[in-house]
């Protein structure tokens, strides 16, 4: 494929042209900067815009300099409006005003009333590139509208039904359109029992009913109901994989940190933050084990056993942590099922605990022959496991009803929090039983 952009023009086009617009995209990624400035030679700026659109942000502002003015605004002036307001969200406000200024007055206002609305809502993520119907025209009238009206819209699949001053009324499927009568008016075979957002909903919680529905798009309409645009399946999926790496950064104490082109220096200072509060609930989990020096001196085997209770908990914690965010994000947890989560954590922890905690007790008593040592790591264990399964799947619960992101219970976090929990366990544990030691 490499081949296809040092060929002729025509030999050129003849070829890429043939590629699905993704295969494009890609091919486009990979050229040099000359081969780069071909391309804009051999391409309209009509046949550019889908294969701008579909590059990463930073590619885009790069490939966006390259431009000579009249081709990038033609470019900006063809690509669907939400393809725009998701670059111009990238760059500075001021450069972003000034390419508006540019483009055609019809496009340049839709562009901004998208900007206007808050971030990752409904109405900053949809696209106005729809098909509107009415519902006296017939199914003879819509498929003779329908080829012209296919070339701008973003997508074909759902035509939406709205009366002359806009309120959307219905929808019908270009099956619903194909199979009917053609003399059927929209009215009598367009559906009713419309699944819609409003322009304010969560961008979230648009794709959990785009799933839940299994829709190719959803309807966004304003209070009033009018019919403001539509959010498709392809931007639902990248709204999943931006908040599935923003969880993924919360989770991990990486946030703003995961992408593999940062420099050294901007990933360490993403990442610091987190590691400097760990570091410093590390001092009082160092203040843990100080405390109970005394243990530790009369039984010093005690100490070959800290890392193993440290890590168990924090294993099982992040587990939990995990299982909880997860049900947040899907929406499964119900509304009132805070206990029934608590009840069930702790009953997997405990059994989990139980388990190790035989085990352990019988590999101390055999390599060690000391049973007292065995019940005191055995009972450590099956606490600090049941305590944590609590701890790490309850925290994301009381982070969500005081309305923050529940991921940024990160796995760190929940772990170090473990840690201390587990050795206060531990260290009680041995004090009250040093004398059968």
């Amino acid at each position: 494929m490499n081949k296809l952009y040092v060929k002729g023009r025509e030999e050129f086009r003849n070829s890429f042209l043939l590629l699905h617009y993704s295969d494009q995209a890609q091919i486009f990624s990979t050229m040099d900067k000359e081969a780069r400035a071909r391309v804009y030679t051999y391409l309209s700026a009509t046949e550019f815009a889908r294969i701008f659109g579909l590059l990463d942000t930073d590619n885009q502002k790069a490939i966006f300099l390259e431009l000579n003015g009249d081709y990038a605004t033609s470019m900006l002036n063809e690509m669907f409006t939400d393809d725009i307001v998701n670059f111009f969200t990238q760059i500075s406000s001021i450069r972003a005003n000034e390419i508006l200024e540019e483009m055609d007055e019809a496009k340049r206002k839709k562009v901004q009333t998208l900007l206007a609305y808050e971030h990752e809502t409904a109405g900053a993520v949809m696209t106005h590139e729809l098909i509107s119907i009415s519902a006296t025209q017939t199914v003879t009238d819509v498929l003779k509208i329908l080829p012209n009206e296919a070339m701008t819209a973003e997508i074909i699949y759902y035509l939406y039904v709205s009366d002359a001053n806009g309120i959307l009324n219905g929808v019908v499927s270009l099956r619903d359109l194909i199979i009917a009568n053609p003399d059927s008016l929209i009215g009598n075979i367009m559906r009713t029992n419309l699944v819609y957002v409003s322009e304010d909903t969560d961008q979230e919680e648009v794709a959990h009913i785009i799933k839940t529905y299994d829709l190719l798009a959803i309807p966004v309409i304003s209070k009033e109901g009018y019919l403001l645009g539509i959010v498709t399946v392809d931007d639902v999926l990248d709204i999943l994989e931006r908040e599935t790496t923003e969880d993924f950064g919360e989770i991990s104490a990486t946030k703003g940190a995961t992408d593999i082109n940062l420099t050294a220096f901007t990933a360490a200072k993403k990442r610091s933050p987190w590691i400097i509060v760990l570091m410093f609930f590390g001092l009082i989990t160092g203040g843990v084990i100080g405390r109970f020096e005394d243990a530790l001196e009369s039984v010093v085997l005690l100490a070959a056993f800290i890392p193993m209770i440290m890590d168990s908990g924090g294993n099982v914690g992040t587990q939990s942590l995990a299982v909880s965010v997860r049900g947040l994000a899907l929406g499964t947890i119900e509304k009132n099922g805070f206990w029934r989560m608590v009840k069930k954590e702790f009953a997997t922890g405990a059994m989990v605990g139980f388990i190790c905690m035989l085990l352990i007790t019988v590999l101390i008593m055999l390599f060690y022959k000391n049973a007292m040592l065995g019940v005191v790591v055995g009972v450590s264990i099956f606490f600090t496991l049941s305590i944590s399964a609590v701890i790490g799947a309850v925290i994301p619960l009381i982070i969500n009803k005081l309305k923050f992101d529940p991921a940024i219970a990160s796995g760190p976090f929940i772990t170090t929090l473990n840690d201390i929990i587990g050795l206060l366990i531990y260290f009680t544990t041995a004090n009250y039983l040093i004398p059968f030691l």
